[in-house]
């Protein structure tokens, strides 16, 4: 792993603004460079980073307010005054694009007050760069940062237990809270979680060709609740979730539905769910899932007005529940996986 290399850039006119947007899961010594060289560039760095709101997983292990303290705090550590880095925080939005551009807009907007004088910074590296193309109105400046330091090359070391590679990956203050984090119940669970999903991996590795795997899930409302799952099992042990499993061999999708319902929830005595659907759709986001390629076909029921049907947890959830819709809507970060935005979908269609 080469250290990131910083050629001088040619100098311009100075903005007033620069906007970086990243994930910095975790923040590492090539996003650094990258920083040191905008404010150069740039009066004050709008530092957006991605993925907020989020549960924990192996692959967005730290709450966004985790990386935003640890950026301030390496550009501290090298000399940059906090009054120079701003930040903004956006949840991921896989299936609806403009919610995201809006929610980075609005973001810098809050910060630039109507400034126009704002340049975005960044590398067009593949098509996970797509973004960059998505602000016009912004100058883009290329930065001239060169380094093969990967934030996925991080995490795989540091839930392998390799803190001393990650000590050359990284700038000091993360490197330091990454020593901490590991003794935490929560660093724990997630590399609890890297092994199963390297055995699930492992399990497929010998597949004439990836596996696409094939579930249904249940958006289940009734007089302002929403039907939930807390998961009792790996990936995803205690986040909330829509119920729902994988396809099997001589069923339908709405009867896999209908029967992993029955499972998880105990819902489904004496009721005709399939009288109360309402709505379908497939959420096929190709990274949605960290077991692999997962398309999901889920349904929405309405059971109308009335008291909530009894529940029993069981099959593979800890727990079912019954959640008022006001505080589903406002705690994505309790979810597993693309759940919570499978819900919005259904629920704030109108």
């Amino acid at each position: 792993m080469t250290a990131p290399r910083t050629p001088s850039p040619t100098p311009r006119r100075r903005r007033t603004f620069g906007v970086y947007i990243g994930r910095f899961e975790p923040p590492h010594a090539a996003h650094l460079a990258v920083m040191l060289e905008a404010l150069q560039s740039v009066q004050k760095l709008i530092v957006v980073i991605g993925s907020a709101r989020a549960a924990r997983n192996i692959k967005n292990p730290f709450t966004a307010e985790e990386r935003q303290d640890l950026i301030s705090r390496m550009l501290q550590d090298a000399g940059i005054p906090k009054t120079r880095v701003l930040f903004v925080h956006v949840r991921d939005y896989h299936y609806n694009e403009a919610l995201w551009l809006s929610e980075v807009q609005a973001g810098v907007t809050a910060h630039t007050r109507g400034s126009s004088d704002v340049a975005l910074i960044g590398h067009i590296k593949d098509e996970s760069s797509y973004y960059l193309r998505s602000f016009p109105a912004w100058e883009f400046i290329p930065t001239h940062v060169v380094s093969d330091l990967s934030a996925t090359d991080v995490r795989r070391a540091y839930f392998e237990g390799h803190l001393d590679t990650v000590h050359g990956m990284v700038p000091p203050a993360v490197h330091a809270f990454l020593t901490t984090f590991q003794a935490t119940p929560d660093y724990r669970d997630l590399r609890d979680e890297y092994e199963y999903l390297a055995r699930y991996r492992a399990a497929w590795k010998d597949a004439p060709y990836p596996p696409i795997f094939v579930t249904t899930d249940a958006v289940i409302t009734r007089s302002g609740h929403v039907l939930l799952v807390r998961r009792g099992g790996l990936p995803g042990r205690g986040r909330l979730a829509m119920p729902g499993g994988f396809l099997e061999q001589k069923e339908t999708l709405l009867d896999c539905c209908v029967r992993e319902v029955q499972e998880e929830t105990g819902l489904g005595s004496g009721l005709d769910l399939k009288a109360a659907l309402r709505a379908q759709a497939v959420f096929d986001y190709p990274d949605r899932s960290l077991r692999g390629r997962t398309i999901t076909h889920a349904f929405h029921f309405d059971l109308g007005i009335g008291q909530l049907p009894r529940l029993s947890g069981g099959s593979d959830a800890s727990d079912a529940l019954w959640m008022p819709l006001s505080d589903v809507l406002a705690r994505p970060e309790l979810f597993f996986e693309d759940h919570h935005a499978i819900i919005e979908h259904f629920v704030m269609r109108g």
